[in-house]
């Protein structure tokens, strides 16, 4: 908008047409700059009263912390003068992009990437989750486009679950009438979980925790949906019970559905897909206009979650095992459990995630000889290993590998030492050898443990 101002009288026209008795004028070079167009914003942008009304004052600005005065400021100052009311309820500040070396991304400086390549290489979806996952409330984020794998990776991790189901949804029929049935404390526990993310979302929503509510989403569709609960209703998907089948998929595909749309804010495009994969829809019908999962908190049942979080903490142990002595999948391995919390569809679970041919339940047990061990939350677990590995050999190997981390964790230890390197070393080099220290440290200790087991 072209600017002239007034000499005689010191005022300032400011429309695209000139003023009548333009003689009087100087025009400017300058135009009505975005921070003058703040002042304005209260009362100009309005083509009449009743739009007004309805829209001053408003509810929420969303914009960046480096205006606070430039704008934020200006809006309230002149809404206050001319409306006698702050022009907004609340302002919810953004995070500032900005390069790996914390400069703000710029033209100028050529730091910038483009978000169409950005787009191209890992997709809008990803792109969007990533920066909402990885930008604190009130930070800036240090941004590099390789961080958009996180928003890549859960996306694939949604489409391989929903092409699981939907591949299982092929073979078994889906009857909304068994959805009820054959419920266990599996999926009570998912129940509990759901809409306890539900509450804990809405409420970060409603306190503009935009990050906090992307974490809570990625948890529960990562770790307690994908990596859990499919895991533990695969047994009943290939079971010879037709109607065990039939209830338990029928259920994990509403159960998708309404993790669809709990993601959908955060990743609209390949919800709004997979959604219309799930079953027949009329064209018009959008994930975005369907109705959002509503909350039950009666369905909230902490005993259930603490059962199946010991449960999922006994498998994780159990697997740790296995991987840590080398023993083969086909390896037939037998577990002893100290405790009297374990229940018989529990050991079912047990025995086949963790891949065990055998569990003894006993209060009394006392640890077998040359057994690997573990404790989770007050319940011993032993795993004999005769007959499975050798332990002399496997004895002999951990204490050459104990010894050369203790040579390598002295050298690091005797670096960081020395006042000469951490004053001249760059601060990534110092954090990366302090990472080294502390991974080496965590490995000893891991490799001790595992040789008292084999003494």
């Amino acid at each position: 908008i072209p600017v002239w101002y007034n000499k005689t009288t010191n005022e300032i026209h400011c429309e695209v047409e000139p003023p009548k008795d333009i003689e009087n004028w100087n025009q400017e070079e300058d135009v009505l700059d975005t921070w003058a167009s703040s002042w304005l914003w209260a009362q100009d942008v309005f083509t009449n009263d009743k739009d007004q009304n309805y829209y001053y004052p408003t509810d929420l600005l969303v914009t960046g912390p480096d205006i606070i005065f430039f704008w934020v400021a200006r809006m309230i100052i002149a809404g206050m003068e001319f409306h006698k009311k702050i022009p907004f309820k609340d302002v919810y500040f953004t995070s500032i992009i900005r390069d790996m070396q914390g400069r703000k991304l710029s033209k100028s400086l050529g730091n910038s990437p483009d978000p169409f390549n950005v787009i191209a290489e890992y997709g809008a979806d990803a792109l969007r989750f990533t920066i909402n996952y990885i930008s604190p409330l009130g930070q800036d984020v240090m941004f590099s486009t390789d961080k958009c794998e996180i928003g890549r990776n859960f996306a694939n991790k949604i489409w391989n679950a929903g092409r699981f189901l939907l591949m299982n949804a092929e073979k078994i029929k889906i009857n909304d009438e068994l959805k009820n049935k054959h419920i266990d404390a599996v999926d009570e526990w998912l129940d509990s979980k759901f809409n306890r993310t539900l509450k804990q979302i809405d409420f970060a929503l409603d306190t503009f925790d935009l990050n906090g509510a992307t974490k809570l989403v990625y948890s529960y569709v990562w770790s307690d949906f994908c990596d859990w609960y499919i895991e533990f209703i695969k047994n009943k998907l290939y079971s010879n019970d037709e109607e065990l089948k039939s209830a338990s998929l029928t259920r994990a595909l509403e159960h998708f559905e309404n993790l669809l749309k709990i993601v959908h804010p955060f990743m609209p495009f390949i919800t709004e897909e997979i959604w219309h994969l799930i079953k027949t829809r009329n064209e018009k019908e959008s994930i975005s206009t369907s109705q959002f999962p509503i909350l039950n908190e009666l369905k909230i049942n902490e005993k259930i979650e603490n059962e199946i979080e010991f449960l999922k903490d006994v498998i994780t142990a159990l697997r740790t095992i296995r991987s840590e002595m080398n023993l083969a999948p086909s390896a037939k391995i037998t577990a002893f459990l100290k405790t009297n919390q374990i229940s018989i569809q529990q050991e079912k679970f047990i025995k086949s995630l963790a891949r065990f041919e055998k569990l003894v339940v006993d209060p009394n047990i006392e640890k077998p000889k040359g057994s690997a061990s573990s404790i989770v939350r007050g319940c011993d677990i032993f795993v004999p290993l005769e007959g499975l590995i050798d332990i002399e050999i496997e004895r002999n190997r951990i204490e050459k590998e104990i010894k050369r981390l203790e040579g390598m964790l002295i050298g690091v230890e005797k670096k960081l030492a020395n006042e000469d390197f951490v004053k001249r070393a760059p601060k990534e080099i110092i954090e990366k050898e302090q990472q080294k220290k502390e991974h080496w440290n965590e490995s000893l200790q891991k490799l001790n443990f595992i040789l008292n087991d084999l003494k």
